[in-house]
């Protein structure tokens, strides 16, 4: 009898041609059946849209050779429902695999991330999710130096699966003239973006404006957080919930009387 091979579904938000996805699926085809649904668009910074107001087209692609695959014209979340309701609709995914993204969602970026929120909608089907990311943005970036973390990481959460509703947040620095030190779980640092919006004006003269900013981080003491592992050359893991109910606040608004 054949060995059963476990079905990874890959999806991403730089959209289906990003050299960071075909990486990402070279490596799981060493460790299960691949189908990959992505958008066929740049969707960075969409965080958990969904499409409502226009209708969601999806085509077959062989860009990946052998690897069924799926180009899809709405966010990364809405490629893992569309995956799992129509393209899987038969078994679901063992594991939903995103990324790997050009550039890092470490620390709040987690919020706008459409690479996580493709991983986070994964978790509330209650289906095993990682979420890849590299700190670099450039699209000449190198992913070599991740290859081994990333099986050793998948290969675990295939073993050992996650707790349900969960997802990991899986961070690298950029190449580095050394290797990387080693995996460290880590807690999501305290930080914010400073946005300053860019004034402009287009031919006409109308104003626009472009979002800029800093990033700043409130923990720079702190040797437990994703951005203090990245900094030291560590991958950074850190597992993030969907549920973003305030435990501790919720008895001290019953005690307002409202």
């Amino acid at each position: 009898m054949a060995e059963h091979k476990p079905l990874i579904l890959v999806t991403n938000d730089d959209g289906i041609t990003a050299p960071g996805i075909r990486t990402l699926v070279e490596l799981m085809k060493t460790l299960g059946s691949v189908v990959v649904v992505a958008p066929n668009s740049p969707q960075s910074g969409m965080g958990h849209a969904i499409t409502i107001a226009h209708p969601i087209r999806l085509y077959p692609s062989d860009i990946f050779g052998d690897v069924p695959a799926y180009e899809c014209s709405g966010t990364p979340a809405d490629c893992v429902k569309i995956a799992k309701n129509h393209v899987l609709k038969d078994r679901a995914p063992d594991l939903v695999v995103s990324g790997i993204n050009h550039g890092s969602n470490s620390a709040i970026s987690v919020l706008y991330s459409g690479t996580m929120s493709a991983a986070i909608e994964a978790a509330i089907e209650g289906i095993p999710a990682i979420g890849f990311s590299l700190g670099d943005f450039t699209r000449q970036a190198d992913f070599s130096h991740t290859h081994e973390h990333i099986l050793a990481i998948t290969q675990t959460v295939l073993e050992r699966g996650i707790k349900r509703g969960t997802a990991l947040n899986v961070n690298f620095p950029a190449k580095a003239a050394e290797p990387l030190k080693g995996i460290r779980i880590c807690r999501q640092a305290h930080a914010k973006w400073q946005e300053v919006f860019d004034e402009r004006r287009d031919p006409h003269g109308r104003r626009y404006f472009w979002l800029a900013g800093d990033f700043v981080n409130f923990d720079t003491h702190a040797e437990d957080t994703d951005e203090y592992a990245l900094s030291q050359n560590y991958t950074s893991v850190v597992p993030c919930q969907y549920d973003l109910t305030s435990y501790a606040m919720v008895n001290e608004l019953k005690n307002w009387n409202l």
